[in-house]
């Protein structure tokens, strides 16, 4: 089945140039130049991939990518002209699951493309292959909650709770807990930490790891300032100790 692609952007001729080379990489691609079509023509087509410009008429690039990780899994790519980390990890944190940065060549977006889609093939190979080779009692199994004292790391619900109260965390927020608290006791670098949860292609700075620790440092120790939970590994990056 033809891979679909949804390209929001409302600069026509950047938009002809996107529609143009993802065809000829064999794409269907499905066009929008506002944030309200974007949300109107990804429910109606359900694309595989959004290329989804920030700077938008309406409804911008931030608010319908929250909008649509609310409701979809498929991979989003974010354009933009800005250039400041903080509207990177903003992007990130709306669900985002790369960022690019104008100005940039159509070689750099169609590897972040094939990126994207490469990694969706594996979870759903994965996906098949689990289902293929288990029993319907193995796959109603739910995974392990994951439990340190008070806080409870809930993977089939994205939920993290503290002394049984529910978290308001970003959706990279969980990502990173989740990651931390799979490697118990390891002390992680800032460089593999970004790698596995913001994904290789991700182009920030280390910056962002300390950021995020930062937040969740203040929504799950009892002293954000003297942690007990996420701990700094100088030289090195964070150990998480439960």
């Amino acid at each position: 089945m033809e891979t679909k692609i949804l390209v929001v952007e409302d600069d026509n001729t950047l938009l002809e140039m996107l529609e143009y080379n993802l065809n000829r990489q064999g794409y269907q691609v499905v066009t929008a130049k506002d944030g309200r079509s974007a949300l109107t023509f990804a429910r109606q087509e359900k694309p595989d991939l959004i290329v989804l410009d920030v700077m938008l008429p309406g409804i911008d690039g931030f608010e319908v990518c929250r909008i649509l990780r609310k409701e979809f899994s498929f991979p989003i790519l974010m354009l933009t002209a800005r250039t400041e980390e903080v509207d990177k990890i903003v992007g990130l944190e709306m669900g985002a699951d790369d960022y690019l940065t104008k100005p940039f060549s159509m070689r750099e977006l169609m590897a972040r493309v094939k990126a994207l889609l490469r990694r969706v093939d594996l979870i759903r190979e994965a996906l098949n292959s689990q289902t293929n080779g288990s029993s319907a009692t193995d796959l109603e199994e739910p995974i392990p909650l994951l439990t340190f004292g008070n806080l409870e790391i809930d993977q089939n619900r994205r939920e993290v709770r503290l002394n049984e109260k529910p978290l308001r965390l970003k959706p990279k927020e969980f990502d990173l807990i989740l990651f931390l608290a799979r490697h118990q006791g390891i002390a992680l670098s800032r460089d593999l930490i970004l790698e596995r949860v913001w994904g290789w292609t991700y182009d920030g700075n280390s910056r962002t790891v300390d950021v995020h620790v930062r937040w969740l440092r203040e929504k799950i120790e009892e002293d954000p300032s003297n942690a007990r939970r996420i701990l700094t590994v100088r030289g090195i990056g964070y150990r998480f100790d439960g």
